[in-house]
C-alpha cells in the first residue's frame, strides 16, 4: 500500500500517457476496454482506460486484484464460465466482461501495484506471443509510473527548496541587521576614542578591537552579498576599468598578503579595459579573487594577477584544490577539507559571490587545479566593451 499511495495517482486525474497507453492495447488486441489498474486495499482504480465507465471498482469484483498475490500473468478466456468470476456483477452486468487478459504491473522496488489488462465482452483466448506483448506494454506503464513519481518527487523538492532558501535569505537579513547596527554603532565610538589624545598609550589596544570590528563588518556584507539571489542583474551603471578595479583588489589584500608573507604583482594592468557594468561590483568580485588565492598561499610565495584585456587571471602556488572538491567551490558555504582542517578564515562566501557578479555581467570565473599542494589558476573572462 505504501508503494502504491508513493505514485499519487488514487482518486487524482488521470496521466494523459496511461490513457495513451491503454487506447494502444486496445488497438493492438482489438479489444472494446483496457486499463491500467492500480489496486487498493478495497478497490481498484484505473489511472488510465478507455471503454471504461467511472475511474475505479470495487475490489471484490476485480480480476486484476487476483494477481497480487498471485504475480503471474492472468488470461480469462470466458468469465462465465470461470468458477472464480461467473458470480462477479461486472461479468453477469455491465460492462459485461467474458475475455480478460491482464500482466501483472510491477513497480522497480518488485511491489505489485495492479496490471495492465485488455478485455472484450465476447470470449476469445490470446497465444504466448500476445501475452508477451502485453507484458512489454506493462514494463512501459511502470516506467511512466516511476517518471511521474520522480516529476512529483522533485516539484516537492523544489517547493522545499525555495522554502527553505526564502528562510536562510531571511534569517541571514536579520542576523546581518542585527549584527551590523551595533557593530557600527562601536566602530563609531572606536573612532572617536582614537582621536582623544589621552588615551594614545591605549592605542595599541584600540587598534585590534577596531581591526576585528572592520572585519565583523565585511563579513556582514558578505553574508548579505552572498545570499542575494542569482538572477539578479548587475546594474550598467557605465564604463568600468578594469585595470583600474584589478590594482584596488590588489591594493585592499596587501594587509592580509603582508600578514601572511606573500607578494602579490599585477601585470598588464597599464592599460584600461573597459567593460558595461558594476564599478563597485566588479572590484569586489576581483578582490574575493585575489584574497582567497593570498588566503591559500602559505608564507614565502606569490600571487600573480595577469590582465589581458578584459580576461585577467590569478595564479597561485598554494594549496591547490582536489579534483572532487572542484564542482564546488563556487557553491555558498562550501569550504574544503584544507580550509577546515588548517582553520583558513572565511565562510566559504567570496568564491560564491565572485562567480554571482561576473555571472551577472555576462561573464565567466572557473578555476583550474592540478590537485592538491600544486596552487590554482581562477579565470575570469568579462564581455568588452564595444
Amino acid at each position: 500500500m505504501a508503494a502504491l499511495y508513493s505514485y499519487g495517482l488514487l482518486d487524482a486525474v488521470r496521466p494523459v500517457v496511461l490513457d495513451d497507453l491503454s487506447r494502444l492495447a486496445a488497438r493492438i488486441f482489438d479489444t472494446p476496454m483496457a486499463t491500467v489498474t492500480l489496486v487498493d486495499a478495497d478497490r481498484q482504480w484505473f489511472a488510465g482506460h478507455t471503454g471504461m465507465d467511472g475511474n475505479e471498482a470495487p475490489r471484490a469484483i476485480s480480476l486484476c486484484a487476483w494477481m497480487i498475490d498471485d504475480p503471474r500473468p492472468l488470461v480469462v478466456p470466458d468469465a462465465r464460465l470461470d468458477p472464480r468470476f461467473n458470480d462477479y456483477s461486472n461479468v453477469t452486468g455491465d460492462p459485461f466482461i467474458r475475455f480478460y487478459a491482464g500482466v501483472p504491473l510491477i513497480s522497480e522496488d518488485g511491489y505489485i501495484l495492479g496490471s495492465v489488462c485488455v478485455l472484450d465482452r465476447r470470449p476469445r483466448t490470446i497465444g504466448d506471443r500476445q501475452l508477451a506483448l502485453l507484458g512489454d506494454l506493462a514494463g512501459q506503464a511502470g516506467g511512466h509510473l516511476q517518471a511521474i513519481r520522480d516529476k512529483a518527487r522533485l516539484s516537492a523538492l523544489n517547493v522545499e527548496m525555495t522554502r527553505l532558501l526564502r528562510r536562510e535569505q531571511d534569517l541571514v537579513a536579520t542576523v546581518s541587521h542585527e549584527l551590523r547596527t551595533p557593530v557600527t554603532t562601536m566602530q563609531g565610538y572606536l573612532e572617536m576614542l582614537a582621536e582623544e589624545e589621552d588615551l594614545a598609550p591605549y592605542k595599541r589596544m584600540l587598534d585590534p578591537i577596531r581591526r576585528n570590528g572592520d572585519r565583523l563588518v565585511r563579513m556582514v556584507d558578505h553574508l548579505l552579498a552572498g545570499t542575494r539571489p542569482d538572477d539578479v542583474p548587475a546594474r550598467a551603471d557605465g564604463l568600468v576599468d578594469l585595470a583600474e578595479a584589478a590594482r584596488s583588489a590588489v591594493g585592499a589584500t596587501e594587509p592580509l598578503a603582508a600578514e601572511r608573507g606573500v607578494r602579490v604583482s599585477l601585470t598588464g594592468g597599464e592599460r584600461p579595459a573597459y567593460v558595461v557594468g558594476e564599478a563597485g561590483a566588479l572590484s569586489q568580485a576581483l578582490e574575493h579573487v585575489v584574497r582567497n588565492a593570498v588566503a591559500f598561499s602559505p608564507g614565502g610565495n606569490q600571487v600573480h594577477v595577469r590582465m589581458a584585456g578584459p580576461r585577467i587571471e590569478v595564479h597561485d602556488q598554494g594549496a591547490g584544490i582536489p579534483a572532487e572538491e572542484l564542482p564546488y567551490v563556487f557553491d555558498r558555504f562550501y569550504r574544503g577539507r584544507h580550509a577546515q582542517e588548517q582553520a583558513v578564515p572565511g565562510m566559504g562566501l567570496g568564491l560564491a559571490i565572485a562567480w554571482r557578479i561576473v555571472n551577472a555581467h555576462g561573464g565567466r570565473l572557473a578555476l583550474d587545479s592540478a590537485g592538491p599542494g600544486r596552487g590554482t589558476l581562477a579565470k575570469i573572462y568579462l564581455p568588452a566593451a564595444a
